[in-house]
């Protein structure tokens, strides 16, 4: 397959940003003498931020609104990523390697913008597509025919690199191919889907021979 594109999702693909979602999660769930279990922070996986502030709400019996709780978690994770952009393995330098070859890049994450700015500053994508931009979320198709669209590409023509079931499903819908690299939770097999255990030392090379 010649990729004429490749499409990041951030959170947990990029970034292990979980940890950080999920300690927000706690930090919100305490002031409101609540319980917050990892089950919990699994459910919220890969969700929309609005999905995930409805969840929480209902969780954490909240006078917040869930745009007041989307805010929250945002603010506090953009001022942890402004700190330390914790790495996924092999993420920067095939992103770099790509690049070098001349391939387009974009991220595509239900982040919003205050998040994937630090990223979006230490690597070299050619577009951009947050949570806050579009109508729909994960695992509906729209960020990634947004991201094709910008790019200027066929999504049939694209390779996605998720790592949860809603984005997996997200890029499929959109007709991309897609590479699996699960972290926290386990990802169904499905057409145009091939699963790696991790993204160190693989190459530009490898990414076409998967397709």
């Amino acid at each position: 397959m010649d990729l004429a594109a490749v499409l990041w999702d951030l959170d947990g693909t990029l970034i292990d940003s979980e940890p950080l979602w999920m300690a927000g999660e706690h930090a919100l769930a305490e002031e409101h003498g609540a319980t917050w279990t990892q089950e919990d922070g699994l459910a919220l996986v890969g969700n929309s931020l609005i999905e995930s502030g409805h969840y929480i709400k209902r969780r954490l019996v909240s006078g917040l609104e869930p745009e007041e709780i989307v805010d929250y978690l945002v603010n506090r994770l953009a001022s942890d990523l402004e700190r330390d952009i914790p790495w996924r393995p092999g993420a920067q330098d095939l992103v770099k390697a790509l690049d070098a070859e001349g391939v387009p890049q974009a991220l595509v994450t239900m982040s919003y913008a205050p998040i994937a700015q630090p990223v979006t500053a230490a690597l070299p994508f050619s577009a951009v597509v947050t949570g806050d931009q579009v109508e729909h979320g994960k695992p509906h198709p729209e960020p990634y025919l947004r991201a094709a669209e910008l790019l200027g590409v066929d999504p049939a023509d694209c390779l996605a690199v998720e790592d949860s079931g809603t984005g997996a499903t997200s890029a499929n819908a959109a007709g991309c191919h897609v590479l699996v690299v699960p972290h926290f939770v386990n990802v169904p097999e499905a057409p145009r889907r091939v699963e790696r255990t991790s993204l160190e030392l693989l190459t530009p090379a490898d990414l076409r021979a998967l397709f």
